[in-house]
């Protein structure tokens, strides 16, 4: 922080300059320090520095802090590009936005990642739950193998080409992407049926995706490359795979956990047993606690679902049970219901009447 110049110095401007003097003063700077212009040695480190200088005064926040704080009010805040240049270069970033144009004299050729590709695949609940191997047909671009590649003509393989600009500051020579070859800097010599001269057709593809354990519902699978080819040498993009999981007749999916409903008639809420219930790894026994309440739940550990990402780890199986309550009865049936609501009733009339006994009991004492 210490080395570091005052950027009001750098800029060659008063600390009360206004927006118009700031954007002017770096124009002139611009233009005296820019490394296509000025081929001192020093010349792109100066670019560098007045670059910096006017992502911060340029910004009234930035400014408000390095006024107040100096530079350890703005650390770090010239790479953010609050102007939305780039600290330490972006020459041609900063040329656009004031003269229209780049004087980039590199001639690289340009090189056009292929394009990500997504296909939505639908898994049953057991199919998500245990993981495999899911085949799966994709239609895509494929890099043509019967045309062969020739340099552009109009770029000579660079995949940009150069055109003079006049501007209130001179003439200057923009850099742009080749129409010609859209900047790949390739053109075909022959134009199959296959392509018709574009170096890519479309085709099918047969793919097998290998699903993991305890995949869920909205989850991707990524399979890297088998995207679309590049342009120009680029890499291929990738094919994402977009999971989307059935529902279940008798199981729902709560994170790891796999939850059930059960309906169970009254004696067996009523006197306990033992029940035998599916769970997603085959059947197990569960015992019914006497007294068991309508909506009580139980957990079996280690019945629920693999950890996707941590396969040491897997969830629980929950059970919610409920009463079962008869639509109809027979005859048998309406006299046992019978016996035990009378049953039920003399023991609430005893207990309302020993809770009143022992209350005015309580009182008088």
């Amino acid at each position: 922080m210490a080395n570091k110049r005052d950027y009001y110095e750098i800029l060659g401007i008063s600390k009360n300059a206004n927006d118009e003097q700031i954007k002017s003063a770096f124009r002139k700077k611009a233009l005296e320090f820019h490394p296509d212009r000025n081929k001192a040695e020093n010349a792109e480190q100066k670019f560098k520095e007045i670059n910096e200088a006017y992502q911060i005064i340029s910004d009234s926040e930035k400014r408000s802090k390095y006024d107040q704080f100096g530079h350890a009010g703005v650390s770090g805040a010239g790479a953010a590009g609050g102007s939305g240049f780039e600290s330490g270069g972006g020459f041609g970033d900063i040329f656009d936005a004031f003269f229209g144009g780049s004087q980039s004299s590199s001639g690289r050729k340009s090189s056009y990642r292929g394009s990500d590709l997504e296909y939505p695949i639908r898994l049953t609940f057991e199919e998500a739950v245990f993981g495999g191997e899911k085949a799966i047909t994709i239609e895509k671009l494929f890099q043509c193998d019967l045309c062969k590649p020739m340099n552009c003509t109009n770029c000579n393989g660079t995949g940009q080409v150069k055109r003079a600009q006049r501007t209130m500051f001179g003439q200057f020579t923009q850099v742009v992407g080749c129409q010609s070859c859209n900047g790949a800097g390739q053109s075909f010599d022959t134009k199959c049926n296959k392509c018709r001269g574009s170096g890519r057709y479309k085709d099918s593809k047969n793919l097998f995706v290998t699903i993991p354990q305890g995949i869920d519902d909205d989850m991707q699978i990524r399979l890297q490359g088998e995207g679309e080819p590049g342009l120009g040498g680029g890499a291929s993009g990738d094919l994402y795979v977009l999971v989307n999981v059935e529902d279940h007749d008798v199981f729902e999916r709560s994170g790891n956990n796999i939850e059930m409903s059960i309906n169970l008639n009254i004696p067996t809420l009523v006197l306990g047993g033992t029940i035998t219930i599916p769970t997603i790894q085959g059947e197990e026994n569960l015992t019914i606690i006497p007294g068991t309440q309508s909506g009580q739940i139980f957990r079996i550990r280690g019945k629920g679902i693999v950890d996707v990402r941590e396969k040491n780890k897997r969830g629980d199986q929950i059970i919610t049970v409920y009463v079962k309550i008869p639509k109809k009865l027979n005859k048998e049936q309406r006299d046992l219901y019978q016996k035990l609501q009378m049953i039920t009733e003399d023991d609430t009339k005893k207990s309302v009447s020993d809770w009143l006994k022992n209350k005015i009991k309580d009182t008088f004492s």
